[in-house]
């Protein structure tokens, strides 16, 4: 048998399995590029979603052998939504959760309800929820950890891509959990990606959140935006110029209006990128703009 396989420690790998005596051996890949004193490895966390259910995540504390901080010091928090939005996030190799813990922060790659891999029950909760109750989990893990004495409480931020990116808007317009956050092509109106969606995906929204006419008013309390004066926290905005999914007209529309409204924003637009990035050198200089915006903040 052959198979692309992960681990939390090291690249994927091609392996085949040898079905008699069931020895693997790596055919491509599968190297470790960090070693194991500046390797920081996933933590199963379940925590209380606040409403009597559980919710889950990975956990990735802040590893970097030469680099320590003040001793009654905690990490500030980054906490990463997964796109889908029923999809998940899984405990492998992920260079840029590394690239997080390496300069100090504590990151969480959370599962919130309606996330794949933990029972049907549980991805189903995301049926008519969806900008309600994966923000509620977002907050509650951050008061979860600190309580815990794992991160800084108030030095938490939050992004994701796509339907990550819908998610962290709306985690910014809900409270004041978060310091800052950034969205990656991420939905600013759900009804403008209703019209343009693809066909594999349409009426995918009225799963997620309920009948255009009949629930309008779900739509505009869930809508980035619409919810652009409870959104006071800085954000920094990253959209690729050919994108298709997610047009770049959502992004300028969440950026001139935020800007109008005197909030701190900051945007890159790649005009070759699509809807998720792909050249290298647009990933690095995305991933070293979003930490140079959190260091402002911290």
């Amino acid at each position: 048998f052959y198979a692309i396989a992960t681990a939390p420690d090291r690249l994927p790998a091609v392996i085949g399995i040898d079905r008699v005596d069931g020895r693997v051996e790596v055919l491509a890949g599968g190297e470790q590029t960090l070693g194991e004193a500046q390797l920081s490895r996933p933590e199963p966390l379940g925590f209380d979603s606040g409403q009597g259910e559980r919710a889950h995540g990975f956990f990735y504390p802040p590893r970097q052998a030469e680099v320590r901080g003040p001793a009654d010091e905690r990490p500030p928090l980054l906490v990463f939504m997964h796109g889908g939005p029923t999809s998940a996030c899984y405990p492998q190799f992920d260079p840029r959760i590394q690239f997080w813990t390496q300069r100090g922060f504590a990151v969480l790659d959370l599962n919130y309800r309606g996330s794949s891999g933990y029972g049907r029950a549980y991805r189903q909760r995301l049926r008519g929820e969806w900008g309600r109750i994966e923000v509620e989990d977002a907050c509650a893990a951050v008061a979860h950890l600190a309580a815990a004495g794992r991160i800084d409480g108030a030095r938490a931020f939050i992004r994701g891509g796509s339907a990550g990116g819908y998610s962290a808007l709306l985690a910014l317009a809900e409270g004041r959990t978060f310091r800052g956050g950034a969205s990656l092509y991420g939905v600013s109106d759900p009804l403008a990606l209703r019209r343009v969606t693809h066909k594999f995906e349409a009426d995918y929204l009225d799963w997620l959140i309920g009948d255009p006419d009949l629930d309008a008013a779900r739509y505009r309390q869930r809508t980035p935006l619409q919810r652009l004066d409870d959104i006071e926290a800085p954000l920094i905005f990253f959209q690729g110029g050919r994108d298709a999914v997610v047009v770049p007209a959502q992004t300028c529309s969440m950026v001139d209006a935020l800007r109008q409204r005197g909030r701190e924003v900051e945007v890159h637009l790649y005009p070759d990128e699509g809807h998720g990035f792909r050249q290298a050198a647009n990933l690095a200089h995305a991933l070293e703009a979003e930490y140079g915006f959190y260091r402002r903040l911290l």
